[in-house]
Protein backbone atom coordinates (compact mmCIF):
# COMPACT_ATOMS: atom_id res chain seq x y z
CA UNK A 1 0.00 0.00 0.00
CA UNK A 2 2.98 2.56 0.43
CA UNK A 3 3.76 2.64 -2.93
CA UNK A 4 -0.05 4.39 -3.70
CA UNK A 5 1.64 7.52 -2.86
CA UNK A 6 4.24 6.94 -5.80
CA UNK A 7 1.30 5.47 -8.34
CA UNK A 8 0.02 8.50 -8.52
CA UNK A 9 2.47 10.98 -8.29
CA UNK A 10 1.03 13.71 -10.50
CA UNK A 11 -1.99 14.43 -7.66
CA UNK A 12 0.52 13.88 -4.87
CA UNK A 13 2.24 16.68 -6.27
CA UNK A 14 -0.70 19.31 -6.78
CA UNK A 15 -1.45 18.06 -3.63
CA UNK A 16 1.88 18.44 -1.15
CA UNK A 17 4.81 20.30 -3.60
CA UNK A 18 2.65 23.17 -3.27
CA UNK A 19 2.57 23.52 0.72
CA UNK A 20 5.44 25.56 1.84
CA UNK A 21 5.50 23.54 5.48
CA UNK A 22 6.97 19.98 5.06
CA UNK A 23 4.75 17.42 4.97
CA UNK A 24 5.55 13.70 5.90
CA UNK A 25 2.81 10.90 5.70
CA UNK A 26 3.48 7.79 7.84
CA UNK A 27 1.13 4.59 7.93
CA UNK A 28 -0.03 2.72 11.38
CA UNK A 29 3.53 1.41 11.77
CA UNK A 30 5.34 5.19 11.57
CA UNK A 31 6.34 3.82 8.51
CA UNK A 32 7.26 6.95 5.85
CA UNK A 33 5.01 6.32 2.63
CA UNK A 34 5.18 10.17 1.33
CA UNK A 35 6.71 13.38 1.41
CA UNK A 36 7.17 16.55 0.08
CA UNK A 37 10.21 18.82 -1.40
CA UNK A 38 9.80 20.96 1.49
CA UNK A 39 10.14 18.64 4.18
CA UNK A 40 13.16 16.22 2.82
CA UNK A 41 14.88 20.32 2.50
CA UNK A 42 13.96 20.86 6.03
CA UNK A 43 15.77 17.26 7.34
CA UNK A 44 18.36 17.58 5.15
CA UNK A 45 17.78 14.36 2.57
CA UNK A 46 17.70 13.80 -1.18
CA UNK A 47 14.29 13.06 -2.67
CA UNK A 48 12.53 10.21 -1.84
CA UNK A 49 15.28 8.81 0.31
CA UNK A 50 13.34 8.29 3.56
CA UNK A 51 10.26 6.72 2.00
CA UNK A 52 9.76 3.40 3.36
CA UNK A 53 11.77 4.35 6.57
CA UNK A 54 10.81 4.43 10.40
CA UNK A 55 9.73 7.83 11.22
CA UNK A 56 12.35 7.99 14.08
CA UNK A 57 14.58 8.39 11.61
CA UNK A 58 13.34 12.23 11.71
CA UNK A 59 12.90 12.06 15.51
CA UNK A 60 15.97 12.57 18.39
CA UNK A 61 17.07 9.29 19.54
CA UNK A 62 16.44 10.56 23.21
CA UNK A 63 12.63 10.97 22.31
CA UNK A 64 11.72 7.64 20.74
CA UNK A 65 11.19 5.91 23.77
CA UNK A 66 8.08 8.31 24.16
CA UNK A 67 7.30 9.50 20.99
CA UNK A 68 5.88 5.97 20.09
CA UNK A 69 3.41 6.04 22.80
CA UNK A 70 1.86 9.15 21.58
CA UNK A 71 1.51 8.14 18.35
CA UNK A 72 -0.50 4.93 19.48
CA UNK A 73 -2.65 7.08 21.23
CA UNK A 74 -3.37 9.64 18.71
CA UNK A 75 -4.13 6.92 15.85
CA UNK A 76 -6.20 4.49 18.37
CA UNK A 77 -8.22 7.68 19.78
CA UNK A 78 -9.16 8.21 15.65
CA UNK A 79 -9.18 12.16 16.58
CA UNK A 80 -9.47 14.50 13.73
CA UNK A 81 -6.87 16.44 13.85
CA UNK A 82 -4.67 18.30 16.08
CA UNK A 83 -1.59 20.05 16.61
CA UNK A 84 1.23 18.06 18.60
CA UNK A 85 3.14 18.99 21.75
CA UNK A 86 1.31 21.36 22.78
CA UNK A 87 2.49 23.38 25.27
CA UNK A 88 5.53 21.31 24.62
CA UNK A 89 8.79 22.03 22.61
CA UNK A 90 9.07 19.31 20.09
CA UNK A 91 12.31 18.82 17.96
CA UNK A 92 13.13 17.39 14.80
CA UNK A 93 16.75 15.57 13.90
CA UNK A 94 18.20 16.59 10.16
CA UNK A 95 20.17 13.60 8.40
CA UNK A 96 23.10 15.31 9.67
CA UNK A 97 22.36 14.67 13.47
CA UNK A 98 21.73 18.70 13.60
CA UNK A 99 18.97 19.23 16.51
CA UNK A 100 15.91 21.81 15.90
CA UNK A 101 12.99 22.88 16.87
CA UNK A 102 10.00 22.11 15.15
CA UNK A 103 5.76 22.68 15.29
CA UNK A 104 3.81 19.79 13.98
CA UNK A 105 0.09 19.47 13.29
CA UNK A 106 -1.49 15.83 12.67
CA UNK A 107 -4.14 14.96 10.40
CA UNK A 108 -5.31 11.34 9.89
CA UNK A 109 -6.91 10.55 6.70
CA UNK A 110 -8.51 6.97 5.09
CA UNK A 111 -7.16 5.95 1.59
CA UNK A 112 -8.57 2.32 0.64
CA UNK A 113 -9.89 1.23 4.14
CA UNK A 114 -6.46 2.21 5.96
CA UNK A 115 -5.85 5.01 7.72
CA UNK A 116 -2.77 7.13 7.55
CA UNK A 117 -1.52 9.98 9.89
CA UNK A 118 -0.22 13.07 7.78
CA UNK A 119 2.08 15.73 9.48
CA UNK A 120 2.35 19.54 9.06
CA UNK A 121 6.10 20.54 10.10
CA UNK A 122 7.10 23.94 10.53
CA UNK A 123 10.65 24.98 11.56
CA UNK A 124 10.38 26.95 14.71
CA UNK A 125 14.39 27.88 14.79
CA UNK A 126 14.67 31.49 13.32
CA UNK A 127 11.12 31.97 16.00
CA UNK A 128 12.83 30.12 19.00
CA UNK A 129 15.80 32.42 18.66
CA UNK A 130 13.85 35.41 18.65
CA UNK A 131 11.60 34.34 21.64
CA UNK A 132 15.00 33.08 23.91
CA UNK A 133 16.47 36.45 23.05
CA UNK A 134 12.91 37.82 24.31
CA UNK A 135 14.24 35.61 27.46
CA UNK A 136 17.12 37.18 28.19
CA UNK A 137 15.77 40.20 27.61
CA UNK A 138 13.51 39.93 30.13
CA UNK A 139 16.37 37.97 32.51
CA UNK A 140 18.18 41.04 32.09
CA UNK A 141 15.91 44.04 33.30
CA UNK A 142 14.69 41.75 35.87
CA UNK A 143 18.01 41.90 37.15
CA UNK A 144 18.54 45.37 36.52
CA UNK A 145 14.85 45.99 38.36
CA UNK A 146 16.44 44.00 41.50
CA UNK A 147 19.74 45.56 41.36
CA UNK A 148 18.01 48.65 41.60
CA UNK A 149 15.12 47.52 43.84
CA UNK A 150 17.69 46.45 45.95
CA UNK A 151 19.77 49.68 46.26
CA UNK A 152 16.63 51.35 46.69
CA UNK A 153 16.52 49.65 50.21
CA UNK A 154 19.77 50.34 51.08
CA UNK A 155 18.98 54.12 50.38
CA UNK A 156 15.73 53.86 52.21
CA UNK A 157 18.10 51.82 55.13
CA UNK A 158 20.27 54.87 55.63
CA UNK A 159 17.84 57.34 55.36
CA UNK A 160 15.68 55.48 58.48
CA UNK A 161 18.30 57.45 60.87
CA UNK A 162 16.54 60.18 60.08
CA UNK A 163 13.75 60.80 59.89
CA UNK A 164 13.26 64.29 58.55
CA UNK A 165 16.27 63.83 56.00
CA UNK A 166 14.16 60.73 54.75
CA UNK A 167 10.62 62.96 54.12
CA UNK A 168 12.48 65.59 52.72
CA UNK A 169 14.42 63.51 49.92
CA UNK A 170 10.74 61.62 49.30
CA UNK A 171 9.04 64.82 48.69
CA UNK A 172 12.47 66.11 46.34
CA UNK A 173 11.73 62.59 44.42
CA UNK A 174 8.44 63.01 43.63
CA UNK A 175 8.54 66.32 42.36
CA UNK A 176 11.36 65.74 40.62
CA UNK A 177 9.49 62.79 38.68
CA UNK A 178 6.75 64.71 38.49
CA UNK A 179 8.57 67.34 36.31
CA UNK A 180 10.38 64.92 34.62
CA UNK A 181 7.04 63.19 33.59
CA UNK A 182 5.70 66.93 32.32
CA UNK A 183 8.93 67.48 30.36
CA UNK A 184 8.76 64.44 28.17
CA UNK A 185 5.17 65.29 27.95
CA UNK A 186 6.44 69.03 26.54
CA UNK A 187 9.19 67.63 24.75
CA UNK A 188 6.70 65.22 22.92
CA UNK A 189 4.55 67.92 22.37
CA UNK A 190 7.83 70.49 21.19
CA UNK A 191 8.98 67.58 18.55
CA UNK A 192 6.04 67.35 16.80
CA UNK A 193 4.62 71.38 16.93
CA UNK A 194 8.09 71.60 15.05
CA UNK A 195 7.67 69.03 12.77
CA UNK A 196 4.14 70.51 11.47
CA UNK A 197 5.40 74.36 11.75
CA UNK A 198 8.29 73.69 9.23
CA UNK A 199 6.19 71.34 7.66
CA UNK A 200 3.59 73.18 6.11
CA UNK A 201 5.62 76.58 5.02
CA UNK A 202 7.89 74.11 3.51
CA UNK A 203 5.20 72.46 1.86
CA UNK A 204 3.75 75.52 0.49
CA UNK A 205 7.24 77.12 -0.94
CA UNK A 206 8.07 74.01 -2.92
CA UNK A 207 4.14 74.20 -4.36
CA UNK A 208 4.84 78.10 -5.22
CA UNK A 209 7.98 76.97 -6.98
CA UNK A 210 6.40 74.32 -9.11
CA UNK A 211 3.58 76.76 -10.05
CA UNK A 212 6.26 79.41 -11.01
CA UNK A 213 7.86 77.10 -13.23
CA UNK A 214 4.61 76.92 -15.20
CA UNK A 215 4.01 80.38 -15.45
CA UNK A 216 6.59 81.61 -18.28
CA UNK A 217 4.64 83.93 -20.47
CA UNK A 218 4.64 87.83 -20.15
CA UNK A 219 1.17 87.79 -19.21
CA UNK A 220 0.71 85.77 -16.06
CA UNK A 221 3.76 87.86 -14.17
CA UNK A 222 0.98 88.57 -11.71
CA UNK A 223 0.65 85.58 -11.28
CA UNK A 224 4.81 84.59 -10.57
CA UNK A 225 4.43 87.95 -8.45
CA UNK A 226 1.38 86.38 -6.43
CA UNK A 227 3.78 83.14 -5.82
CA UNK A 228 6.90 84.44 -5.55
CA UNK A 229 5.01 86.95 -2.30
CA UNK A 230 3.67 83.62 -0.57
CA UNK A 231 7.58 82.32 -1.06
CA UNK A 232 8.38 85.22 0.47
CA UNK A 233 5.76 85.03 3.36
CA UNK A 234 6.40 81.42 4.14
CA UNK A 235 10.49 82.15 4.39
CA UNK A 236 9.63 85.29 6.95
CA UNK A 237 7.44 82.74 8.74
CA UNK A 238 10.32 80.06 9.22
CA UNK A 239 12.78 82.79 9.46
CA UNK A 240 10.59 84.00 12.39
CA UNK A 241 10.56 80.69 14.24
CA UNK A 242 14.33 80.26 13.85
CA UNK A 243 14.61 83.77 15.52
CA UNK A 244 12.43 82.23 18.22
CA UNK A 245 14.70 79.77 18.72
CA UNK A 246 17.99 82.10 19.20
CA UNK A 247 15.91 84.10 21.64
CA UNK A 248 15.59 81.23 23.55
CA UNK A 249 19.05 80.24 23.39
CA UNK A 250 20.36 83.68 24.31
CA UNK A 251 18.09 83.98 27.59
CA UNK A 252 19.08 80.56 28.52
CA UNK A 253 22.58 81.28 27.61
CA UNK A 254 22.57 85.32 29.12
CA UNK A 255 23.47 86.28 25.82
CA UNK A 256 20.88 88.65 25.52
CA UNK A 257 22.27 92.72 25.34
CA UNK A 258 19.66 94.95 26.02
CA UNK A 259 19.92 98.77 24.24
CA UNK A 260 18.03 101.15 25.89
CA UNK A 261 16.90 104.56 24.46
CA UNK A 262 14.51 107.54 24.80
CA UNK A 263 11.50 106.87 22.19
CA UNK A 264 7.70 107.74 21.79
CA UNK A 265 5.36 105.10 23.15
CA UNK A 266 2.96 106.36 20.01
CA UNK A 267 5.72 104.91 17.60
CA UNK A 268 5.53 101.12 19.05
CA UNK A 269 1.80 101.15 19.52
CA UNK A 270 1.24 102.32 15.86
CA UNK A 271 3.66 100.09 14.22
CA UNK A 272 2.49 96.95 16.36
CA UNK A 273 -1.39 97.75 15.46
CA UNK A 274 -0.10 98.19 11.54
CA UNK A 275 1.43 94.87 11.34
CA UNK A 276 -1.49 93.49 13.67
CA UNK A 277 -4.11 94.66 11.32
CA UNK A 278 -2.52 92.99 8.12
CA UNK A 279 -3.60 89.85 10.26
CA UNK A 280 -7.09 90.61 11.22
CA UNK A 281 -9.83 88.15 10.73
CA UNK A 282 -13.39 88.60 8.78
CA UNK A 283 -14.66 91.18 11.24
CA UNK A 284 -11.90 91.84 13.59
CA UNK A 285 -10.97 95.02 14.78
CA UNK A 286 -8.44 96.44 17.34
CA UNK A 287 -9.44 99.25 19.52
CA UNK A 288 -6.06 101.17 20.75
CA UNK A 289 -5.39 104.44 22.26
CA UNK A 290 -4.14 106.91 20.23
CA UNK A 291 -3.90 110.24 22.68
CA UNK A 292 -0.71 109.01 23.55
CA UNK A 293 1.61 110.86 21.25
CA UNK A 294 3.47 113.02 24.22
CA UNK A 295 4.16 109.84 26.21
CA UNK A 296 8.23 108.76 25.96
CA UNK A 297 9.63 105.90 27.36
CA UNK A 298 13.05 104.62 28.04
CA UNK A 299 13.49 101.05 27.13
CA UNK A 300 14.23 98.71 25.01
CA UNK A 301 12.12 99.15 21.76
CA UNK A 302 12.48 96.10 19.91
CA UNK A 303 11.56 93.97 23.00
CA UNK A 304 8.71 96.06 23.67
CA UNK A 305 7.82 95.87 20.17
CA UNK A 306 8.14 92.26 20.43
CA UNK A 307 6.35 91.38 23.60
CA UNK A 308 3.25 93.61 22.44
CA UNK A 309 2.91 92.13 18.92
CA UNK A 310 3.33 88.79 20.07
CA UNK A 311 0.29 89.64 22.38
CA UNK A 312 -1.26 91.10 19.56
CA UNK A 313 -0.84 88.31 17.06
CA UNK A 314 -2.36 85.78 19.88
CA UNK A 315 -4.99 87.71 20.32
CA UNK A 316 -6.37 87.70 16.44
CA UNK A 317 -4.79 83.97 16.07
CA UNK A 318 -7.19 82.72 18.86
CA UNK A 319 -10.50 85.30 18.61
CA UNK A 320 -12.85 84.20 16.27
CA UNK A 321 -14.29 86.65 13.38
CA UNK A 322 -15.77 90.07 14.09
CA UNK A 323 -15.17 90.28 17.32
CA UNK A 324 -13.18 93.02 18.98
CA UNK A 325 -9.47 93.18 20.69
CA UNK A 326 -8.73 95.80 22.92
CA UNK A 327 -5.55 97.09 23.40
CA UNK A 328 -5.09 99.42 26.58
CA UNK A 329 -1.94 101.71 28.25
CA UNK A 330 -2.12 102.96 32.02
CA UNK A 331 1.29 104.84 32.79
CA UNK A 332 1.35 106.07 36.73
CA UNK A 333 4.67 107.02 38.51
CA UNK A 334 5.58 103.01 38.97
CA UNK A 335 5.86 102.48 35.05
CA UNK A 336 3.47 101.49 31.91
CA UNK A 337 0.67 99.00 32.05
CA UNK A 338 0.18 97.11 28.85
CA UNK A 339 -3.38 95.22 28.51
CA UNK A 340 -4.78 93.39 25.20
CA UNK A 341 -8.15 91.82 25.73
CA UNK A 342 -9.70 89.46 23.14
CA UNK A 343 -12.78 87.38 23.23
CA UNK A 344 -11.65 84.20 21.81
CA UNK A 345 -11.30 80.48 22.95
CA UNK A 346 -9.34 81.46 26.20
CA UNK A 347 -7.36 79.02 28.09
CA UNK A 348 -8.32 75.83 29.79
CA UNK A 349 -7.66 75.95 33.66
CA UNK A 350 -5.86 72.86 34.02
CA UNK A 351 -3.51 74.28 31.77
CA UNK A 352 -3.12 78.02 32.66
CA UNK A 353 -0.29 76.96 35.09
CA UNK A 354 1.97 75.86 32.37
CA UNK A 355 1.13 78.35 29.49
CA UNK A 356 4.30 79.96 29.93
CA UNK A 357 6.57 76.83 29.98
CA UNK A 358 9.06 76.50 26.99
CA UNK A 359 6.88 74.54 23.95
CA UNK A 360 3.79 74.33 25.92
CA UNK A 361 0.20 74.58 23.91
CA UNK A 362 -3.04 74.46 25.83
CA UNK A 363 -4.71 71.95 24.50
CA UNK A 364 -7.32 73.66 22.68
CA UNK A 365 -4.84 75.36 20.56
CA UNK A 366 -3.04 72.74 18.82
CA UNK A 367 -4.74 73.08 15.62
CA UNK A 368 -3.62 76.97 15.42
CA UNK A 369 0.33 77.54 14.21
CA UNK A 370 2.45 77.99 17.07
CA UNK A 371 5.53 77.22 18.37
CA UNK A 372 4.61 77.40 22.33
CA UNK A 373 8.05 79.37 22.43
CA UNK A 374 6.22 83.14 22.38
CA UNK A 375 4.91 83.51 25.60
CA UNK A 376 7.75 81.68 27.40
CA UNK A 377 10.53 84.38 25.46
CA UNK A 378 8.02 87.47 26.20
CA UNK A 379 8.03 86.46 30.28
CA UNK A 380 12.03 85.58 30.08
CA UNK A 381 13.04 89.27 28.61
CA UNK A 382 9.94 91.07 30.74
CA UNK A 383 11.87 89.41 34.13
CA UNK A 384 15.36 90.60 32.96
CA UNK A 385 13.69 94.54 32.56
CA UNK A 386 12.11 93.93 35.76
CA UNK A 387 8.95 93.79 34.47
CA UNK A 388 6.13 90.94 34.62
CA UNK A 389 3.50 89.69 32.66
CA UNK A 390 0.17 87.93 33.86
CA UNK A 391 -3.17 86.83 32.25
CA UNK A 392 -7.21 86.16 33.36
CA UNK A 393 -8.80 83.89 31.10
CA UNK A 394 -12.00 81.96 30.96
CA UNK A 395 -12.05 79.04 28.36
CA UNK A 396 -14.92 79.99 25.87
CA UNK A 397 -15.10 83.39 26.89
CA UNK A 398 -11.48 85.43 26.39
CA UNK A 399 -8.10 85.94 27.82
CA UNK A 400 -6.58 89.40 28.82
CA UNK A 401 -3.00 89.83 28.95
CA UNK A 402 -1.39 92.49 31.44
CA UNK A 403 1.82 93.23 30.76
CA UNK A 404 4.07 95.49 33.43
CA UNK A 405 6.97 97.83 33.00
CA UNK A 406 8.89 100.00 35.68
CA UNK A 407 10.32 103.15 35.09
CA UNK A 408 13.87 103.40 34.06
CA UNK A 409 15.66 105.79 34.84
CA UNK A 410 17.98 106.81 32.14
CA UNK A 411 21.44 107.19 32.52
Amino acid sequence: MPSLFQEDDFVFNILFEAVSEGVVVVDENQTIVATNSAAEEMFGYFKNEIINQHLNILIPSKHHHVHGDYFNSFYESKASKRQMGKNRLLFGVKKNGDNFPVEVGLNPFKVQERTYIMSIIIDITERKKAEDKIIELNTQLENKVSTRTNELHKTVANLKSEIDKRVKAELELRNALKKEKELNELKTKFLSLVSHEFKTPLSGILNSAVLIGRYTNTETQDKREKHLQTIKNKVQYLDGILNDFLSVERLDSGKVKYKFSNFKLSKVVNEVVYNANMMLKMGQHINYPKNIDDISIYNDEKILDLVLGNLLNNAIKYSPENTVIDFNITANTDGFIFEIKDSGIGIPFKDQKHIFERYFRAENALTNQGTGIGLNIIKGHLESLNGSVSFQSIENEGTTFIVKLPIITEE
